[in-house]
């Protein structure tokens, strides 16, 4: 989806890492001030060796190669409306920082959206672009139910780890999106308290 500063949105279904699915989008766009690229998948766990270079492809093309595409078109049009300008928010994780036992594929992508985070704010810097990483940890979606039932830990065990509500991250998404492009936000953590991530592993 895409916001404009008079709060329109246009949405449309498509593959974030088919470059011309993303340039198609973007090229029908006449301004962009805020993207959120929050498209992302997992891989089934699973140790070092025994990750499929399918699940390996599919994650690293969703999370990191479909958010550049997504960034690098919106990159283009705010270099270009006018006034010219804009923020680009990328979903990061824990996963950022500290890895999940069996979950190479997703920490590495997640990993790397830190480095396009930080190109995408440099670049940017001389043009009114700001970027901005949110690393959220264990918001109570479909894709931590699993938390609930407990998951392993870096010591073998398998312990429930606690939730939030997303909303929350929302809510941070908004403000952000909102504050004026002269103020930089260049990395926020929003996690469920208590949950493994200082000391993890």
């Amino acid at each position: 989806a895409a916001l404009s500063a008079e709060g329109r949105v246009r949405t449309a279904v498509l593959d974030v890492a088919d470059g011309e699915a993303v340039r198609t989008f973007f090229g029908g766009l006449e301004r962009i001030d805020v993207l959120v690229n929050n498209a992302g998948t997992g891989a089934p766990a699973a140790a070092v060796p025994d990750v499929s270079e399918d699940d390996w492809r599919r994650v690293v093309d969703t999370n990191l190669t479909g958010s550049f595409l997504c960034a690098q078109a919106a990159f283009a049009l705010m270099l270009t409306q006018d006034p010219k300008g804009g923020r680009i928010i990328n979903n990061g994780s824990i996963s950022a920082h500290v890895p999940r036992p069996q979950g190479i594929a997703y920490t590495a992508s997640k990993h790397a959206i830190s480095g396009l985070t930080k190109g995408l704010e440099l670049e940017g810097r001389a043009h009114g672009i700001t970027a901005c990483q949110i690393d959220i940890g264990n918001a109570a979606t479909a894709m931590t139910e699993r938390m609930e039932q407990g998951v392993l830990q870096p010591d073998g065990s398998i312990a429930v780890e606690p939730t939030f509500d997303p909303k929350i991250v929302a809510d941070f998404v908004v403000r952000i999106a909102q504050l004026p492009t002269s103020v930089a936000v260049p990395a926020l953590t929003v996690m469920a308290a208590g949950m493994p991530y200082v000391g993890r592993g």
